[in-house]
């Protein structure tokens, strides 16, 4: 038992030892840093949004007229550019209506954008010029078009904005960005992040539950030894 034991945790140990240890270093990396912290909540200032006006607004029928959707969801919601009515087609793209006028709402300018995105910031950081991106980058995980707009405080947040509603669609910052390389390691996926159910990250799962299993034999032989050592000097003493 003990050879055998001793060979299978060695030469698994050598196979799975480096995606052990990436383990272990992710598991204290994302229960060290706060999720609200990963999330940049503390960037993201708390306003009371205006209440919508209970008259003078365009219904949803005329809204889906002037856009010639036939929305399947339609939010009225209150934004810093005003009531907006927002449209989901069935194809799932989100179309947007001024719902004071019934017009559809232009992209934000990069003018407005900047200045929407420090008044939706709370810190001591500033807002950079910003960043327009047709097809945004994996790391906003919103389709695009979005505006991308830097702030230059110690983690390097970065607000992605609608720029048709002028909305924080998300968040990310350095500390973010740590945070995901630990997660992509510690679920084996390099490519999104997000398939855990993966053969790669099974197998090794398996490996390892033999790494443990033969670690608590050798453990018990190594104690029951030790005991029974200390046992018979007790004796002889």
């Amino acid at each position: 038992m003990l050879r055998l034991s001793t060979q299978i945790h060695k030469w698994l140990a050598l196979i799975v030892g480096l995606q052990v240890l990436g383990w272990v270093l992710g598991g204290v990396v994302m229960t060290a840093i706060p999720i609200e912290t990963v999330r940049s909540e503390h960037h993201l200032a708390k306003f009371q949004p205006d209440a919508l006006p209970a008259e003078g607004l365009v219904n949803y029928h005329q809204a889906a007229a002037a856009m010639g959707v036939t929305p399947v969801e339609a939010t009225l919601k209150s934004t810093l550019r005003g009531p907006l009515w927002v449209l989901k087609d069935a194809d799932g793209a989100s179309h947007v209506v001024d719902a004071a006028t019934g017009r559809h709402v232009t992209p934000l300018p990069a003018k407005e954008a900047r200045f929407l995105a420090g008044a939706q910031y709370e810190g001591k950081g500033r807002p950079g010029g910003p960043q327009w991106f047709a097809t945004p980058p994996q790391e906003a995980g919103k389709p695009g078009p979005l505006w991308a707009v830097d702030f230059d405080d110690a983690e390097k947040t970065r607000f992605y904005i609608s720029p048709e509603t002028g909305e924080v669609v998300s968040r990310r910052s350095n500390v973010w960005r740590l945070y995901d390389a630990f997660w992509r390691i510690h679920i084996l996926d390099f490519r999104d992040g997000e398939n855990f159910n993966h053969p790669l990250i099974i197998a090794a799962a398996v490996l390892t539950l033999p790494v443990v299993i033969t670690g608590l034999i050798l453990l018990w032989i190594r104690l029951a030894r030790d005991l029974r050592g200390a046992l018979a000097r007790r004796r002889n003493g």
